[in-house]
């Protein structure tokens, strides 16, 4: 009897290892996910891309470049919020002045603060709204379930209205090329090929990767 015991227990100590195992795994897979959907990478990314797109230069500069702008420009905007998170979850729990459990209550305040900074009023109270809570009087006492789906839309909203505003220089000179062309009696050339020049002109004579990322870094603060 005293055998099967010890085997039971041997069981299931390796069941509990293969489920923490299995429970690491998925963690590992949603890191990915949390840092895209939780820090400034995802405005970054898509501003970019529509300024790739409005300058109509196909895949230059390639998507490698802007993943790696994006990633180093999130980076420069979040520093502030992760040093904070270094010194007063990271480094206390690592010195075993707290919990592990302590340490993420800990971590989890200046991020959502970051989030809420950003998100609309109308976007958490969507979220609140379809879980069936009520709207808290202090938006921190929301949970990072409600609070990061909010500022993922409120970041795609406002990525979505900077591209908008990147593309007005870019469509008029679509427009008067294009006109021009009609004009003339130009049907067969494609307008695109004549303007493609010119807006690269402007572009590069108002330093507009300058203007872009100066624009997008202070939408943040």
């Amino acid at each position: 009897m005293t055998e099967n015991l010890v085997d039971a227990l041997a069981l299931t100590n390796d069941t509990s290892e293969v489920v923490n195992l299995y429970l690491l795994l998925f963690l590992i897979a949603l890191i990915p996910s949390f840092l895209v959907l939780t820090t400034s990478f995802t405005r970054t990314i898509i501003v970019l891309s529509f300024t790739r797109n409005a300058l109509g230069t196909q895949q230059s500069p390639p998507n490698q470049v802007l993943i790696g702008l994006a990633l180093f420009l999130s980076v420069f905007v979040m520093r502030p919020v992760y040093q904070e998170v270094n010194e007063q979850a990271l480094q206390p729990m690592l010195a075993g002045e707290i919990t592990r459990e302590e340490s993420l209550d800990i971590a989890e305040e200046p991020i959502k603060t970051f989030m809420l900074e950003q998100t609309r009023t109308t976007d958490l109270e969507l979220f609140v709204q379809l879980s069936g809570d009520d709207f808290p009087e202090d938006p921190e006492d929301l949970s990072l379930f409600t609070v990061i789906p909010a500022f993922a839309i409120s970041e795609l909203r406002t990525a979505f209205t900077i591209g908008f505003l990147i593309f007005i220089p870019f469509l008029v000179i679509d427009i008067v090329v294009a006109s021009i062309l009609m004009s003339m009696g130009m049907f067969m050339l494609s307008p695109v090929m004549i303007s493609l020049p010119f807006k690269l002109l402007l572009f590069v004579m108002v330093d507009g990767w300058y203007l872009v990322v100066e624009s997008l870094i202070g939408s943040f603060y």
